[in-house]
């Protein structure tokens, strides 16, 4: 059997979006209101190569056992029966609570380790709390975002005593040779999602690649509530043969602020999950309106997802200054979307059909290279060359030691850096990795995963 895993804390402090993270899928309903989860939720998680089942708990309530709150605490202290180990997750923003004392207290009293994720810890803001879950007693905490998948290699090294992996070898647990992952198939059909604002004209799109009213359009914003997913065949005119795809069209995405009623926002929800579902996903602008910062919002929430992104400007056939609409939506996606330098762009028309060959074309050589894997020896070659052309630092004197690198995992690319020293590496030198890989090893326009690890010592007695 798996290990067990139980998530606990205290309501909102983000355990659901934690276990949708480590499971890979949204499977838990997650809100900014308090109390949504109430049973717990099983689920097979995946780290970097350890395997174990992963549990969500509701929220832990001081209040009367015979209320709903109580009910669903007595849930939460019965799912520690059986575990191996608790993530006690805190609100590093908030800060610590007596709750969260209080918490701290009862899990003392069991005898399951536990590790303390103070979440929410992305930027500053999170500083001052993370400093104060010290004081719960259980070591230092890790600095962690659920929400965008920061933390997960300290989550790796806490948990691999406890866990345990798979294999031995040091290349083996970083998933070298990808044994459990299935293999690429490049005539499998495209998973394709059409995203963007209300009234970008997605729906529009998809009925013009069907050629027929397969969606319902109009002028009003917002029709589309539902995403909706179309099996299609297209013909490549360039392989001259038809290539099966999945279109998924999806309800409009405004800015949060703006979105109050809650079915906009279950509509929204699902959305997000259709990206989730998605490999590439096709951001759709209005040529009449630009680039706006609520379009860089959604972008970057693609990316943050790992899933491969092209950007189709729409409504071409009525833009104004075609030529300077087109440099300048470039200009700004390159300064604004900089993780991913170089996503596809593409001029479009739902109306005409212009470029939709194109923006097929496309997602089918996006998809080739974010489900692309590099062999270990060539990407050592590689490491070995960008290591000469730019060594290291040594912060305080002291050498920062890299020893090799290899590739995890691919959809979306993810590489584990094996050296010494590697909580002294710049960012900045992170930065230079990253962009080496995107500009030698063609992972130019897809996101990328780089994980820091120190290896075990080959020559501990075992």
């Amino acid at each position: 059997m798996r290990p067990q895993v139980i998530i606990i804390g205290r309501p909102n402090v983000g355990k659901s979006t934690l276990f949708n993270r480590l499971v890979g899928k949204k499977l838990a309903l997650v809100d900014d209101q308090p109390g949504v989860t109430r049973d717990r939720r099983f689920g097979d998680a995946s780290l970097l190569g350890l395997e174990f089942t992963i549990v969500d708990t509701a929220g832990w309530e001081d209040t009367d056992p015979s209320t709903l709150p109580g009910r669903m605490r007595q849930q939460t202290e019965a799912s520690l029966v059986g575990a191996d180990i608790a993530l006690f997750v805190v609100d590093a923003r908030a800060g610590i609570t007596p709750l969260d004392e209080e918490i701290g207290r009862y899990l003392r009293t069991s005898s399951i380790p536990v590790i303390l994720l103070a979440n929410k810890a992305e930027g500053r803001a999170g500083d001052p709390g993370l400093y104060d879950a010290f004081a719960l007693g259980f070591g230092e905490p890790i600095a962690f975002s659920a929400e965008h998948g920061q933390g997960l290699g300290d989550l790796f090294e806490a948990l691999l005593p406890h866990v345990g992996e798979s294999e031995d070898e040091d290349e083996a647990e970083a998933g070298e040779a990808g044994e459990d992952e299935p293999a690429y198939d490049p005539k499998a059909i495209l998973k394709l999602a059409i995203v963007g604002r209300p009234n970008a004209g997605k729906s529009t799109l998809i009925n013009k690649l069907l050629g027929e009213n397969r969606l319902l359009t109009g002028p009003e914003a917002g029709i589309t509530r539902d995403s909706i997913a179309i099996d299609w065949q297209w013909f490549d005119p360039t392989q001259e043969e038809y290539r099966p795809v999945r279109l998924i069209d999806t309800a409009g995405m405004r800015k949060k602020s703006n979105v109050i009623e809650k079915l906009e926002k279950l509509s929204v929800a699902d959305a997000r999950r259709a990206i989730d579902f998605a490999e590439v996903v096709v951001l759709l602008l209005d040529a009449t309106r630009g680039l706006e910062h609520q379009d860089l919002k959604i972008a970057s929430m693609v990316v943050e997802e790992g899933r491969a992104l092209i950007i189709a400007i729409n409504k071409w056939d009525i833009a104004e200054d075609s030529s300077g609409l087109f440099n300048g939506i470039r200009a700004a996606l390159d300064e604004g979307l900089a993780q991913v330098r170089g996503v596809p762009l593409v001029a479009v028309s739902a109306r005409t059909g212009k470029g939709l060959d194109a923006m097929l074309t496309a997602a089918f050589d996006i998809r080739d290279a974010w489900s692309k894997r590099v062999p270990t020896a060539a990407l050592n070659r590689w490491f070995d060359d960008a290591l000469a052309a730019n060594p290291p630092p040594a912060p305080g004197g002291r050498r920062i030691k890299l020893r090799y690198i290899t590739q995890a995992k691919t959809r979306p690319p993810g590489f584990v850096l094996f050296g010494t020293r590697l909580d002294q590496l710049p960012e900045s030198y992170r930065r230079y990795l990253v962009n080496g890989i995107r500009r030698e090893l063609g992972f130019e326009a897809v996101p990328i995963r780089l994980n820091l690890r120190s290896p075990k010592n080959p020559f501990a007695k075992t």
